[in-house]
Formats: C-alpha cells, structure tokens, sequence
C-alpha cells in the first residue's frame, strides 16, 4: 500500500428533499483511503452506507463538501463529465450481479470497454486476463442463465476490472452467497489488493469486514468509528479448512 491518498473527502453532506422535508443521508464525512487499501464500510439501515458508496463511486454529488478522486475534484461535476469518471477511474461489483442475460462471460465483462470509447489494441487479451484473474477460464460463452451465483459474482468482478480502475467498489458482494462461495469470492478480492488495487467494499457481516484492513463504521450520516482490523482473515486458509459441496454431498450419500 502506497502513501498516496486516491480518495478524500472533507466535510461531505447530502440532503434529499422530498416535499418540503429535508432528510439529511450524510451529515459531514471525512475520509482518506491511500492507494492499495482495502477498507470496509459498516452500519445499519439508514446508516448512509449506500448514498456514501453512491458519491464515491461518481453515481451522486454531495450536497456540499469536497470530494478528490484521484486527485480530481468530483464534487461539481455534471451528469455526463461524472459518467466519464466514473467509467474510467471506477468499477463496480453489485450484491445482485447485475449482469446483462442475454450476452456470454466474454461480452458482460466486454460491455464497459465499450463504453468507454476508447481504442485498445489489446483488448481481447485483457478480457481473456480478467477472465483468468477469476479463475473462469472455460465460461467464456456461458451465458448468466448457465452460472453459479459464484461464478456471476465472479463475472462481475471480471467486469469490474476490465478498465482498469482506481477503485473497485463493492456493495454486499457476498450477501447472496454461501458461506464457502463468499469466501471464494473474498479470496478473490485479497489477491488484487495484494496486487496493488484499491477497494471498498460495504457489508453488513462483521466476519467479511474483518478480511479488510480497515472498518469503517456509520451511524446517521456520520462516520462513528474507525479501526485498523490486526489480524485480517485469510480467505485461503479458511478455504483449506472448508469441505467443498461435492464432499457434503458424498459425505450425505455415504451416510444414507
């Protein structure tokens, strides 16, 4: 981990209106994360969690406050100027997937190259590269209907990688998961952030943000409490210690 700051906020606040009520999302957040970190953010329902991962990840604007995203002031960007950002300096991994059913492994993970406009030479070796990083190799042509949860996930991490980001964010990636596929799929996450990439990741299990660096924790709008996480657990090594499904289904077979 660099000691280069990649995001800062100072102050932010977001306040919708509906009618004549305001609701205050976010009531003054201050917040660095360097470059290379992997950090997690906690909190309840109503905690601001979302309307924060919303203003990091370029897809709202705080109603006052700054916001640096790697080094550039997003604070008062317009729509179109935010969609740029958020296509070239962003990716997203969604609790839901979010992956397009009618187009294979290859073209979900394609999709943002495309939007992006721009021209790579290289391309189809970086799709196969992020393919790989997920250890999906062989799925190329499956379409969504013919995968896993898991292997969606690991789809959409794929994807999340494709532009090469500054930062992946990452909402509940592990909520619809069992326990063996979350921790495949944090297993997953570890290895890029030892390879150098930023992440954020929000969750609501303790046990997954304690696979982070550092937990972040919200309460009404405002950041409560901060700390390192000592010891962070080693998806790997609780991989190794899991029985795998097969060996569930032998096991019950055998015991019938």
């Amino acid at each position: 981990m660099s000691e280069k700051v990649i995001i800062k906020t100072e102050n932010i606040t977001k306040v919708y209106k509906i009618g004549e009520i305001e609701v205050h999302a976010l009531r003054g957040i201050d917040l660095e994360v360097n470059d290379g970190e992997f950090i997690a953010i906690m909190g309840p329902s109503g905690s601001g969690k979302s309307t924060l991962m919303n203003i990091l990840g370029c897809l709202d604007t705080p109603t006052s406050g700054l916001y640096l995203l790697d080094g550039i002031d997003v604070s008062k960007l317009n729509d179109n100027e935010l969609a740029t950002i958020r296509n070239v300096k962003v990716g997203f991994v969604f609790q839901t997937f979010n992956l397009l059913p009618r187009l294979n492994v290859f073209q979900n993970i394609e999709l943002p190259t495309i939007y992006s406009h721009k021209k790579s030479n290289n391309k189809l070796k970086k799709i196969y590269e992020c393919i790989e990083a997920v250890g999906l190799k062989g799925k190329e042509r499956n379409r969504p209907t013919e995968l896993s949860g898991g292997e969606k996930q690991r789809v959409a991490i794929a994807r999340a990688l494709i532009n090469n980001p500054a930062i992946i964010l990452a909402d509940e990636p592990t909520g619809n998961l069992d326990s063996r596929t979350g921790e495949e799929i944090m297993a997953i996450f570890q290895n890029l952030n030892k390879q150098g990439k930023t992440i954020i990741l929000v969750t609501h299990e303790l046990d997954i943000a304690n696979h982070t660096q550092r937990i972040i924790y919200l309460r009404d709008g405002l950041i409560v409490k901060e700390e390192q996480v000592k010891n962070p657990i080693i998806a790997e090594e609780i991989l190794i210690k899991m029985p795998k499904l097969e060996d569930k289904l032998v096991e019950k077979i055998s015991s019938n």
